[in-house]
């Protein structure tokens, strides 16, 4: 936790610097990103909220996408990661939106991917997704490195 969090310290500080705001909508994290933004003293300034949004009914609910939107798209991949981004990013009247959405193991997801499969995305004034293959079954390890490489993703587009 403590490297996510030394993350984590680095967006703190540029999103108060701005003034902006993020909220997140998580998968296979489970809330580690939400976690470890908000284990920087300060977080009230630039975390307005998120979700563990780990199945269709927390989808459908949390995040007001219903099936229609779902057309031609599935869960894990770049687009839905995209959708999840913008959708919370709009939801919560933030500034910066992130997502992640995957397989974290120890087996892979009914759509073909493998554990260690997972898709990032920020949304808002930079736009930028992402896919991370770890390549490993830990279940706890791909989650730590899904949530470093969602992290270290808003970092880059903050910096830009």
């Amino acid at each position: 936790m403590t490297e996510l969090v030394s993350i984590a310290e680095q967006i703190a500080k540029k999103l108060i610097a701005s003034k902006q705001t993020i909220a997140v909508a998580e998968s296979s994290t489970g809330g580690l990103i939400s976690a470890s933004l908000l284990a920087v003293p300060g977080a009230s300034a630039y975390f307005i909220g998120g979700g563990v949004i780990y199945t269709r009914d927390a989808r459908r609910a949390l995040m007001d996408i219903p099936d229609d939107a779902m057309r031609g798209i599935r869960s894990a991949s770049e687009p839905y990661a995209q959708l999840l981004a913008r959708q919370i990013r709009e939801h919560l009247s933030t500034d910066w939106g992130l997502s992640e959405t995957g397989a974290a193991g120890p087996t892979g997801n009914r759509y073909g991917d493998a554990a260690g499969h997972s898709c990032m995305a920020v949304a808002g004034p930079q736009q930028q997704v992402i896919t991370l293959e770890t390549g490993g079954s830990d279940r706890q390890a791909n989650m730590r490195a899904f949530a470093k490489a969602a992290l270290e993703l808003l970092l880059k587009n903050l910096s830009l």
